[in-house]
């Protein structure tokens, strides 16, 4: 992928575009919101900086990679499309082959029996993994990587940053936030009335667990959404699309509700009863996998999200997009990024209501 990348380090605590005469924006997050806001941004002339405080982009339409060739899609599953404007970006991604159609054997479980789901409109995935179409939306990118913002502090009428380590991360005319809504709010304090709108927002979390086997399960579907069990959703990984070569690979996905009462447990002890939940699920035997691990997603799900599609204070230049602003999926983080970079584009080009506002 083509881009600048860079990771936290002492020596590049202030490493940033050179200062010009350019609005210089930074965005934490380099998710869907985050990238799709930044590219808008850099298309329109603005000098723009993306912090994020993973390995890699995409966060959480997130791929994880084994020694042993496995892939799994832990975060987003697939993405459909309403809104036209998403669709032509699908188009596009479509055409540089980050992305392609899914049109796997989907059904609902509930103790074991299997009910085909009928597919109302098409599902669609990263390919080869689900990360891919976040890496074609950074190239020409400037990304710091393993760079968690702690403060934002006002400095005349700038943004001045800091990361954990309290390395100074530079000087910007705007600062935005892709986070989840309670990181997002811990940001928006020198915005009283932004902070609360993202404070106003919960977000559940989500446990995944990743297993491979030596042997092909004998299962006759590719996802499945589960009724009555302490998961939501089980994928044959391997079965998507440019997955070939692959062992027989599984992301299960534990329910809203159960996560939340077992958030802090152990990850072993998380793991043991996701896969029990797995057997009684889809009523195979029990077979012991070759590779098995969960990851804790701690925010997930905004189960009601907020109504606008981004927040933004004109008067300060500060605001904020996600998922939690704009409904739970991935076309509606997107789009809230969009979003966000519209209010500060407008911002640019008129000066004439500097009332501070609240959505876009």
């Amino acid at each position: 992928m083509s881009g600048t990348h860079s990771q936290a380090s002492p020596a590049a605590a202030s490493n940033s575009p050179p200062a010009g005469s350019a609005t210089r924006v930074a965005v934490v997050g380099a998710g869907i919101a985050g990238l799709a806001c930044a590219r808008e941004l850099t298309r329109h002339g603005l000098e723009v900086t993306v912090f994020e405080k993973s390995r890699g982009v995409g966060g959480r339409m997130a791929t994880r990679r084994t020694d042993t060739g496995a892939r799994f899609d832990h975060g987003a599953q697939y993405f459909t499309v309403r809104d036209e404007t998403f669709q032509q970006v699908v188009s596009e991604w479509l055409e540089a082959g980050v992305v392609t159609r899914w049109d796997g054997r989907i059904c609902s479980l509930a103790d074991g029996k299997p009910e085909p789901k009928e597919q109302v409109i098409p599902r669609y995935v990263g390919t080869p993994g689900m990360n891919s179409a976040c890496k074609h939306l950074a190239e020409g990118i400037h990304i710091h990587l393993q760079a968690r913002i702690e403060t934002v502090e006002r400095i005349d009428d700038r943004w001045r940053l800091r990361d954990t380590e309290g390395a100074e991360r530079g000087l910007f005319d705007a600062f935005l936030t892709t986070a989840p809504a309670p990181q997002s709010a811990a940001l928006l304090a020198a915005a009283p009335h932004l902070q609360k709108s993202a404070q106003s927002v919960t977000m559940h979390g989500c446990w995944p667990a990743m297993l491979t086997f030596d042997r092909r399960l004998e299962v006759d579907f590719d996802g499945a959404f589960v009724d009555h069990s302490p998961l939501s959703w089980i994928a044959r990984n391997s079965n998507k699309p440019e997955r070939t070569g692959m062992p027989d690979s599984w992301v299960l996905h534990a329910s809203p509700r159960w996560t939340t009462e077992q958030l802090e447990q152990p990850s072993e002890q998380v793991l043991a009863q996701m896969l029990e939940a797995f057997w009684q699920a889809t009523g195979h035997r029990s077979v012991k996998p070759s590779y098995s691990t969960v990851h804790r997603w701690r925010y997930a799900i905004p189960p009601e999200p907020l109504t606008q599609s981004c927040l933004f204070d004109h008067e300060l230049k500060m605001g904020a997009a996600g998922d939690w602003c704009n409904g739970p999926r991935v076309e509606g983080a997107y789009l809230s990024g969009i979003a966000l970079a519209a209010a500060v584009q407008n911002d640019q080009t008129s000066a004439l209501d500097t009332t501070p506002l609240e959505g876009a």
